[in-house]
């Protein structure tokens, strides 16, 4: 089975305009994600809108495929991606990485990619074990019930399931709840279809596009991860990326 990575990234952002391009420890946030991306997968792309990206994405020898402006989500722009990129390479599973998660790890690639030993998983995702009452109440934070075959039962920005007749600090006493973290795996003729599904109710009040699929039967395997996820979304963000990098040295 092969693998590709495709790293969705516009320049447009109304709470970070130009982040892919903001600088961490000397380097764009785009080249982190895609040296570290690389370290999981043998062929990554980034997708971008932008010339400058695009630019970017050569000056530090990476692969881009030019989009659409007027995608909606990430995986549409990974959709169009893998159909540009199939004309003329070979590969089975897309995974997709988000263009503001700078400190991926190879060991999350790799989770994603052992979902996909089952021959009947169609999307995978990454989750992991929520240790704080913050990242558990946090609706920025969406959580995941899953089932016992590891696929995703429900997505929700609650914390969920409801611990009932248990006060709130007790909750993660009584129960293991997982947050969910936005890194795919599609087949590759899966994503073609998700991606002409017309939004539905649960993806509209909830505002997370995984609940579509689910709504319409398709099924998402759940590979857990003891890394946690540091996006990057606001120039606050990226100041607290740095002092992380900092500490490290």
């Amino acid at each position: 089975m092969k693998f590709i990575g495709i790293i969705p990234a516009r320049f447009a952002s109304i709470r970070f305009p130009g982040k892919p391009l903001a600088i961490l420890n000397g380097k764009p946030i785009i080249q982190h994600v895609y040296e570290n991306a690389a370290k999981g997968l043998d062929a990554v792309w980034v997708a971008t809108d932008n010339n400058r990206i695009a630019q970017a994405v050569t000056n530090f020898g990476g692969q881009f495929v030019m989009t659409r402006e007027d995608h909606q989500s990430g995986t549409d722009r990974c959709a169009e991606a893998a159909q540009l990129l199939s004309a003329k390479h070979d590969f089975d599973v897309v995974i997709n990485i988000q263009g503001d998660e700078p400190f991926v790890r190879p060991e999350q690639i790799d989770a994603l990619k052992s979902c996909f030993i089952d021959l009947e998983t169609e999307i995978a995702t990454l989750v992991n074990v929520i240790d704080s009452e913050e990242i558990l109440f946090n609706p920025n934070r969406p959580k995941v019930v899953v089932g016992r075959n590891q696929n995703a039962l429900i997505f929700s920005r609650q914390a969920i399931p409801h611990i009932r007749g248990v006060h709130k600090d007790q909750w993660l006493d009584q129960h293991e709840f997982y947050s969910h973290l936005g890194m795919y795996g599609y087949r590759k003729d899966v994503l073609q279809q998700i991606t002409q599904l017309t939004p539905s109710k649960l993806e509209l009040a909830e505002s997370l596009e995984q609940l579509r699929w689910l709504e319409n039967g398709f099924v998402i395997k759940v590979a857990k991860t003891r890394f946690e996820s540091m996006g990057i979304d606001t120039p606050e963000d990226l100041e607290a990326a740095q002092r992380f990098l900092d500490d490290q040295d």
